[in-house]
Parts: structure tokens; C-alpha cells; sequence
């Protein structure tokens, strides 16, 4: 326990904020197809399936996100009738549900209590043209940390008609323009607008949403019907109206050939300026430093004396020690030398 001690000063203590990115790639063999579906578990309430990178039931599997789709009240396909025992009634009501959930957390409610629905270029108080079908990437949060870097989004998916063989041609997704042109109108945080990779973005031209903090793409089912896409693939009312979650989550998986980000971890710092004046702490606490009453590393009687800084200890006010910070090796002090010693509390 110190018997000295010495209170920081403003100028002691500074902080700093560094964000760490990581990139992450997931490639469509990891999705679908490398373990034939054993890293996929789907659920019997059919709201959602969740994709892992290993089979699931391994001890080393991670969970890496989380598939899903609905739509809105508003939608047409809410008031479709129930086709052909393909899709149920309780198969309408879970993805009006869904839909309700994301845009519940994602976009919030208005004035009236009702909640908003996904808007195409984020002016949700301009009105414009809403997403109401839509599939969603729920990324786990051990692969985004704290954010998705703006920016850093790409998510390719293959866009040719035949459910064989996808990828003869494919449709790259992107946040290219989130750097400088994100939202910051929702209760989840920030997000960017997602285009595709031949469009021309503007407030017409977007074709998904993507949250930064939550790690959510919201996708338009209307991206299967872009012309970007082949014209002869399924339009996005017969996708979504033609099964159920599930059915529907696999038709996306299976149409994914690649999804990369760079993730972003928010490391804040608080820096203590530890200042050992030429006076100070040259004698030391411990009791072996002394023998019979004298200092036992000195030669002489004339020698000045002499301590090895091992460790900083950090006090509150009522000096309880609340963090200790040890040296890589003994630092000699001296009547003849200062010192200043760094400590960085990182959270």
C-alpha cells in the first residue's frame, strides 16, 4: 500500500478515441453449398433462419447472421389470397410481422403511434417511394463489432434466372456513397443507401438500406426485378408471395455468391501523465529497503539515494486503489534524473 501520493492535474490527462477496422469476407461457398446445409438452422416458427460458418451442431461454429423477409400492411401482397396451400395465412401474418418488428427498431414510429415504413432514400418526413417488401441480413454482432465502416459494404448476388446455375450473371450491392452521404434519422443509429453497381444513385435509384450500428442490410425485394437483373427472373411479388420465410431465406442464400465489410471497433483511451520530479520517489516503500535503519543500496553514506520504479499504483480520492499498472522493467530514480510515465486505461 503507498504511503505517497501525488493528485493528477488537468493537464495529467488527456483521452483519445481510435477505431479499429478488420476486414471480413464471407464467400457464397461458406453460405450454401461447402457443408450442404448443415451450417444453416432453421426454426419451426418459421420466422427466420440463422447461417453459421461451420455446421452448427460443432463446437466451433459461429454465428455469423440471421435471414428473414416481410412486408408491410401497405404492401399488396398483405391482402393476397392464400395461393394454391403454397403459402398459408399464418405464412402472410408472420412476414406482416417481420416486417413490423425491423421497421419498429429500425425506423421508428411517426406522430400518430403507427410505425413508419422503410423509405427508399431515408427523407422519411418527404414521403417518396417506401420499401415494403423487403429481405433482411441481420449481421451477428462477433463480425461487426461496433459498426459496419461506411463505405465498406458489398454484397454480390447472382442474378441469372435458372435456380441451377445463379452466378452466370451477377448484381454487386453497395454503400459506396456512405462516406459522406449517410442518415442519422433513426432510432438504430446510422445508416447509408444501398445501390447497385451500374446505377446512377439518387433518390430513385436505391435498392436497400444499410445500418451501421445495428449491422442490418435491409435488401428491396424489387432488386430481383431491376434491369440491371435478368429480365426473366421472378418478380418480387411472386418470391415473396409464393412461400414461407424460410422457403424464402434459402431462395436469397442460395443467390449469394459473396458479402464483404470492414468492421470498426471504437476504442476510447484515457491517458495519465505520471510525473516523477527530480525529489520525488527516490526512497522506497518496501520494507527490505532499509536494514538496521539504513538504505541497503547505497555504498556510502554520501551516495544519494536510490529506488527502481516497478509500479504505478491509481487512487481515488479516498486513496482506494483502483487500477495498477506494472513496468516492462525497473525504472532507476534518482535525485539526479525525472521521469514521466505513461499509463493508458483503454474501454
Amino acid at each position: 500500500m503507498a504511503t505517497t501520493y501525488k493528485t493528477f492535474l488537468n493537464n495529467d490527462i488527456t483521452t483519445t478515441r481510435t477505431l479499429l477496422h478488420e476486414a471480413i469476407p464471407i464467400t457464397g461457398s461458406i453460405v450454401s453449398g461447402t457443408y450442404a446445409d448443415a451450417n444453416i438452422k432453421e426454426f419451426t416458427s418459421d420466422l427466420f433462419e440463422a447461417v453459421y460458418d461451420y455446421p452448427y451442431l460443432s463446437s466451433s461454429a459461429n454465428h455469423i447472421f440471421d435471414i428473414t423477409c416481410g412486408y408491410s400492411n401497405s404492401s399488396d401482397l398483405s391482402a393476397s389470397a392464400v395461393a394454391d396451400g403454397v403459402t398459408t395465412a399464418q405464412d402472410i401474418k408472420n412476414k406482416i410481422n417481420m416486417y413490423n418488428e425491423m421497421a419498429k427498431v429500425l425506423v421508428g414510429h411517426d406522430i400518430t403511434g403507427s410505425i413508419q415504413e422503410f423509405d427508399q432514400d431515408g427523407d422519411i418526413s418527404l414521403g417518396g417511394t417506401k420499401l415494403r417488401e423487403i429481405y433482411v441480413l441481420n449481421l451477428a454482432r462477433l463480425l461487426y463489432k461496433d459498426e459496419i465502416k461506411k463505405g465498406s459494404f458489398s454484397l454480390t448476388l447472382g442474378s441469372t434466372d435458372a435456380y441451377a446455375t445463379p452466378f452466370n450473371t451477377t448484381l454487386e450491392l453497395s454503400d459506396a456513397q456512405g462516406v459522406n452521404d449517410f442518415r442519422v434519422n433513426s432510432p438504430a443509429g446510422e445508416y447509408g443507401i444501398l445501390y447497385t453497381s451500374s446505377a446512377e444513385p439518387n433518390s430513385e435509384s436505391g435498392v436497400g438500406l444499410l445500418y451501421y450500428q445495428a449491422g442490418i442490410a435491409i435488401l428491396s425485394a424489387s432488386v430481383f426485378g431491376t434491369n440491371e437483373m435478368n429480365p426473366d427472373l421472378e418478380s418480387a411479388t411472386a418470391i415473396l408471395s409464393s412461400s414461407t420465410i424460410t422457403a424464402n431465406s434459402n431462395d436469397l442464400r442460395h443467390r449469394i455468391q459473396n458479402l464483404q465489410f470492414n468492421n470498426t471497433t471504437e476504442l476510447n483511451s484515457t491517458i495519465y501523465f505520471c510525473r516523477v520530479n527530480h525529489n520525488e520517489f527516490n526512497y522506497s516503500a518496501n520494507p527490505t529497503y532499509l536494514s538496521s535503519s539504513q538504505i541497503v543500496v547505497k555504498q556510502q553514506t554520501t551516495d544519494a539515494p536510490v529506488s527502481f520504479l516497478t509500479t504505478i499504483g491509481m487512487y481515488s480520492a479516498d486513496n482506494e486503489l483502483l487500477a495498477v499498472a506494472k513496468l516492462s522493467e525497473p525504472l532507476k530514480k534518482d535525485p539526479n534524473n525525472e521521469l514521466i510515465l505513461r499509463v493508458r486505461l483503454d474501454y
